[in-house]
């Protein structure tokens, strides 16, 4: 089984090759520059570890929730791989990416989605090692993050550095912060690798044309009244939690 990864949700800009059981990876910050940067990255992990195209079984990427261009990158450019290649795509969540990167049995991970928001989702690892949805994939306010039941819960994710102090109040001592010199930040291809093996071997992939980026957010360009209104709703709903 031979796996080509994608990872464009954030800066970083990754991709890995996995290979039955081992991985080959690059990663550079690319910033905005995504689309000068991936398909070069391409070609040449393909060529290091001598894997023609046609020998790629499937194609993943990260899916989202992330930076809006990004997800659309990684996405048309796995389609246009699957389409050429009549290869099936596995999209992959990249606050799932974060959570498999951290060895913790039980992780919510909070990535910075700007604008004052991040996205957040909370997952356990069974005993078998795969990670179980606990909290779906969200957007708001570090103050509207949904609250974890129980104890011992390890954060990760660039929105805890981000968002350091209104995540710290939200979620208070039922989640000790990763210290991020083990995990990732952000998603990287590596983890989307991985997931993807998994999705693969139970047969969860999709044809190019039904694949899409998971937004969770509906509308980017916000004008200064939506703005407003977003803050007063996310207002609303901390109060709501106080009471």
């Amino acid at each position: 089984m031979i796996i080509l990864a994608l990872d464009t949700t954030a800066d970083l800009c990754s991709v890995a090759l996995l290979r039955d059981d081992a991985i080959s990876e690059r990663s550079v910050d690319a910033g905005q520059a995504h689309s000068q940067w991936l398909l070069p990255m391409i070609e040449r992990l393909l060529a290091d570890e001598q894997v023609a195209l046609a020998q790629i079984d499937a194609i993943a990427f990260g899916a989202g929730p992330g930076s809006f261009t990004g997800l659309r990158i990684a996405c048309g450019v796995a389609q246009g791989m699957g389409f050429a290649l009549d290869r099936p795509l596995i999209p992959i969540g990249s606050l799932e990416s974060v959570a498999l990167a951290s060895a913790a049995e039980k992780s919510i991970v909070c990535l910075d989605a700007r604008m004052g928001q991040v996205y957040s989702a909370a997952f356990e690892r069974g005993a078998d090692g795969v990670l179980r949805t606990v909290s779906a994939p969200s957007v708001g306010a570090p103050e509207t993050v949904p609250l974890p039941r129980g104890s011992g819960w390890v954060g990760c994710g660039n929105g805890f550095s981000v968002h350091a102090r209104a995540l710290e109040a939200r979620l208070g001592a039922q989640v000790t912060v990763d210290a991020c010199g083990l995990t990732p930040t952000v998603p990287h291809a590596r983890q989307v690798a991985l997931l993807a093996a998994v999705a693969y071997r139970a047969g969860a992939w999709l044809a190019p044309h039904l694949a899409a980026p998971r937004y969770v957010r509906d509308k980017v360009a916000l004008d200064a009244f939506e703005q407003a209104a977003l803050r007063r709703d996310d207002a609303a709903r901390v109060a709501g939690d106080a009471r």
